[in-house]
Order: C-alpha cells, then sequence, then structure tokens
C-alpha cells in the first residue's frame, strides 16, 4: 500500500480536474463553481478530491461555510493561473487555423526587413487564402526538427546543402542618400570617401564577415592606411541603411538588398566603378517534410520571380547552377 501511494505522488498529475480546481479556488465556493462550470456541487467536489488524492496533500480547508485555499492550493493555483490561459490560447489559434493553407518561413532579420517583407504585400493580395508566418533570427534553424517550410539563407554554395537554389549573389558599393551629397564635397575617387562618415558593422571585423568592412574596400582600392572623418557603427545591415538613408554618413552596402533603393533614388551610388564582388550569396532551401503542399509550392514560385527582378536590377546573369527541386 505504501508503494502504490509513493508511486502514485511521484508521476505527474492528471489535468482533468485542474479548471475545477481553479474555479472553486477562484470563487472559495463550491456551488458557484458547480454552476459556471454547469456540473452538479457534488461532481466539482469529487474532482478537487481526486486532485488532491493525486497531489498528495490538501488544496482546500473546508469550513462550514466557507472554504480557504492551503499554502499548497495556492502554490498550484499560481501556476495553474499561468498556464491554462496559455493552453487556451493556442487552442484557439489551432482551431483558427485549421483547414487554412499557411507557410512558414525562416531567415535572417536585415534581409526579412529590406528584401522580402517589402515585397510581401503584392504575394498577399494575388494569395489571400495562404497565410505567412516569418521567423526572422540571425540563428539558423534546424530544418529537419523545426516547424518551418523555407528557409532563406545567407552564405557561399559550400556552406550550402545540395539542394539549395541559388536567388542571386551580390556586390558591395558606397552608398549615400542623394542630398548628403549635395551638401558635401563631390567624391571622385576612393579617397575623397575619407571626408564622410563611414557606416559599418560593429561585428564586422570577425573572420567570417571580414569582407564586409571598409578595410578590405580600401585595401582592395590601394587605401591601406586610410582612415575616414569618423566611423559609425551597427548590428544589422538594415539599420546601417536606414542611416545613410538619414544622411548620416556612407555605408558599403549589399547591392541585393537595396536594390529598389538605388532604383528609386533614395541611394546612390558614390562611386559605381568601384564595386567590390562577394562571395557570397542568397539561397532558397526546402524544407524536408512540406515541399509538395501546393501552397509552398505557390510561395516559392513566387520568391524565384522576385529574385529576377533583383537580378536584372542589379545586373547579374541568372546563376547557371541554379536548380529548382521542388516540381
Amino acid at each position: 500500500m505504501q508503494h502504490s501511494q509513493t508511486h502514485l505522488r511521484s508521476r505527474p498529475i492528471s489535468a482533468g480536474h485542474l479548471r475545477a480546481f481553479e474555479a472553486v479556488a477562484r470563487h472559495l465556493n463550491f456551488r458557484a463553481a458547480a454552476e459556471e462550470m454547469a456540473l452538479t456541487q457534488s461532481a466539482v467536489s469529487r474532482q478537487i478530491q481526486s486532485l488532491e488524492e493525486e497531489v498528495g496533500v490538501a488544496l482546500f480547508l473546508r469550513h462550514t461555510r466557507a472554504v480557504e485555499l492551503t499554502s499548497a492550493g495556492a502554490q498550484l493555483l499560481l501556476a495553474v493561473q499561468q498556464s491554462l490561459p496559455r493552453i487556451d490560447t493556442a487552442v484557439r489559434q489551432i482551431r483558427q487555423s485549421a483547414g487554412r493553407k499557411s507557410v512558414s518561413l525562416t531567415t535572417f532579420a536585415s534581409f526579412a526587413s529590406m528584401w522580402l517583407i517589402p515585397r510581401l504585400e503584392a504575394f498577399q493580395r494575388d494569395n489571400p487564402e495562404i497565410d505567412i508566418r516569418i521567423d526572422a533570427s540571425d540563428v539558423a534553424v534546424d530544418l529537419e526538427v523545426a516547424d518551418v517550410d523555407i528557409a532563406l539563407r545567407y552564405g557561399t554554395r559550400e556552406a550550402m546543402p545540395s539542394t539549395a537554389v541559388r536567388l542571386f549573389g551580390e556586390t558591395l558599393t558606397p552608398v549615400a542618400s542623394p542630398w548628403l551629397l549635395k551638401s558635401s564635397p563631390p567624391i571622385k575617387t576612393p579617397a575623397d570617401i575619407t571626408g564622410f562618415t563611414l557606416i559599418e558593422a560593429g561585428d564586422a571585423h570577425r573572420t567570417h564577415l571580414e569582407w564586409l568592412t571598409w578595410r578590405r574596400w580600401f585595401e582592395v582600392n590601394g587605401l591601406e592606411r586610410a582612415q575616414p572623418k569618423r566611423w559609425l557603427y551597427f548590428n544589422y545591415a538594415y539599420q546601417m541603411v536606414q542611416a545613410a538613408l538619414t544622411g548620416q554618413g556612407v555605408t558599403l552596402a549589399r547591392s541585393s538588398l537595396i536594390a529598389e533603393s538605388l532604383a528609386n533614388g533614395d541611394l546612390v551610388e558614390v562611386l559605381p566603378q568601384h564595386r567590390m564582388d562577394s562571395p557570397m550569396g542568397y539561397w532558397l532551401i526546402a524544407g524536408p517534410r512540406n515541399a509538395l503542399r501546393p501552397e509552398i509550392k505557390a510561395f516559392w514560385d513566387w520568391l524565384q520571380v522576385q529574385a529576377i527582378t533583383t537580378r536584372e536590377t542589379i545586373g547579374e546573369v541568372p546563376d547557371p547552377d541554379t536548380v529548382d527541386n521542388i516540381d
């Protein structure tokens, strides 16, 4: 008997009686809790008794005309009040999304902000029945275990799986707002850029991002010892571009992410003849389980059409190794 009681009290409790417990604890009245739950008072009482037997201690002090929580009951109530609303919300969301078409996508924050989101309205307009969920994080998720349909990644060909489809590559080019250039001395040579504030990623000098730095651009242009007027550092590419858009300096931007800003004149290439090639590219990867769903195929195809536009804007020819692996 003692062994069975120990076993009973060490296992996780069943969740079936927790709503009755929460209702009684909130009302401190069995009758009111029973009315709220459309049960008999004796049925609620039995549920509380069963819960107390599972927990192993009394949860209520039962007086003649009142009910009072024990310290253990108060401790359990705190957990239940935090957990039940979250469960209810999750169930409500599941019910609302049941039967709906959806596509989940993971990518890094700057790409989502600068390339994907500005274009997304067009897809939503043409496909109103498809819900899109975007997880923008600079930490790459494992597609084998994550609940993700498509990944948009950034890196070299060697770092990508064999099934990855190349969207486009990039070059790096100095850019600034046109009104900053109008109010400043003209930039005719790479050396002239040192008269401006230069905007750069604060962590760009890590080994794998060294090619993004102004230092590398200066070296390519024979200015190994050049120093700018001042530096301005940010964490993300979209922050750097935003600073350039507002006239705070010149940034070495990724051409594929600013193609539209260049096309509409919000940014200007200050030395277009001094672009610098990048070894990196942007890649499309399908999750391993949901590649054949029609809504994923529709979004996949739309992304590739958008990539063609970007390649044309930055003057890049189609990549011969691009292979669509979703049929």
